[in-house]
């Protein structure tokens, strides 16, 4: 799987488990990624929650996409880094599929582009896992 291969399944798939570190102990949980383009892989979450202060506090984290048709995941290990974008966090607000958030922002929970952060993973480190290739020694594509 290379590079291209890897940003089309996580455009497929979204959603994903994620682990971060806090306090040297693991975090995971699942997380619907906005999408993987040429700026890297793309997330949104609030600033109010876990996730945000456990990435600003570490950074690293990985990631792993099943496809629940195929079975077939990707892990893509690497650093987040915040995108302060404001035209970013007004395409994610007006997006198909992220509806909610405006009604968060509707119902006076959320306060729209003040709460929203946006992390990207530029670079990282991923490899493709499926049962046919489950013995088979593990080949790293850099993003």
């Amino acid at each position: 799987m290379n590079k291209e291969e890897i940003k089309t399944h996580i455009n497929k798939v979204l959603s994903c488990s994620m682990a971060t570190i806090e306090n040297g102990k693991p975090r995971v949980r699942g997380i619907m990624l906005y999408k993987a383009d040429d700026r890297g892989i793309i997330f949104h979450t609030g600033k109010m929650k876990d996730l945000y202060k456990q990435l600003k506090a570490n950074p690293n984290a990985e990631i792993c996409i099943l496809d629940p048709q195929t079975f077939v995941q990707v892990r893509v290990s690497g650093q987040f880094e915040e995108l302060n974008d404001d035209s970013l966090k007004d395409e994610i607000i007006n997006a198909p599929g992220r509806e909610f958030i405006k009604k968060w922002i509707e119902a006076g929970k959320f306060k729209g582009k003040e709460d929203l952060a946006v992390f990207t993973m530029k670079t990282g480190k991923a490899f493709r896992w499926s049962m046919a290739n489950n013995f088979d020694k593990k080949e790293l594509v850099d993003l």
